[in-house]
């Protein structure tokens, strides 16, 4: 009986632990917005000062970075200042090769991962609008000709884009086909 009796006194123990952590919990709560601040400034200071490394090696140190945070939760730095094509390259691959290396030093140095879009002039911001416009477009006459449109090969953000620029579109679905470098989206009617 005096085992049950001990079982009885830890159980008591452990309710009361639960009532203390749940006080804890609210206190952490607001603790963890502060820190996400917090690691919000952090996660953006490490990123400028790595993206400032790599703009050294193009001769492009003076560029001023403008940040601010994206509608889907990411830090955006975006360089500007100067002649900057060559940080942007070729169809973006050097800027999409410098994004790689921003966000993959800074999610190694801080241990642990936040996105962060990394733009030259805006760069980005106008592929953006040009592959939503290109994607009503497709939908308007995938809807009016009542057939499937295939758009020209893209990359997965790209792709990306798309389905979600026409995910509310009723009159409309869209798929991915095909294999990379050559995978593509099709907008059929619904």
């Amino acid at each position: 009986m005096s085992e049950e009796f001990e079982n009885e006194e830890e159980f008591e123990v452990e309710e009361d632990v639960d009532i203390e952590e749940d006080t804890d919990v609210e206190e952490t709560d607001e603790e963890n917005e502060e820190r996400n601040e917090e690691d919000l400034d952090e996660v953006a200071d490490t990123a400028i000062e790595v993206l400032r490394t790599i703009l050294a090696h193009f001769n492009a140190e003076g560029a001023e970075i403008n940040e601010y945070e994206g509608d889907e939760q990411e830090i955006i730095l975006d360089v500007v200042g100067g002649d900057l094509a060559i940080l942007i390259g070729r169809r973006g691959h050097t800027l999409e090769a410098i994004q790689t290396l921003v966000s993959n030093i800074t999610n190694r140095k801080l241990g642990y991962r936040y996105p962060i879009t990394v733009d030259i002039e805006s760069y980005k911001h106008r592929q953006r609008q040009k592959i939503e416009s290109l994607a009503y477009s497709a939908a308007s006459r995938a809807d009016r000709q009542d057939r499937e449109v295939s758009l020209r090969p893209m990359n997965p953000y790209e792709r990306r884009l798309v389905h979600m620029a026409l995910r509310d579109d009723e009159r409309v679905e869209t798929y991915s086909v095909g294999e990379e470098p050559n995978r593509h989206v099709v907008v059929a009617p619904a």
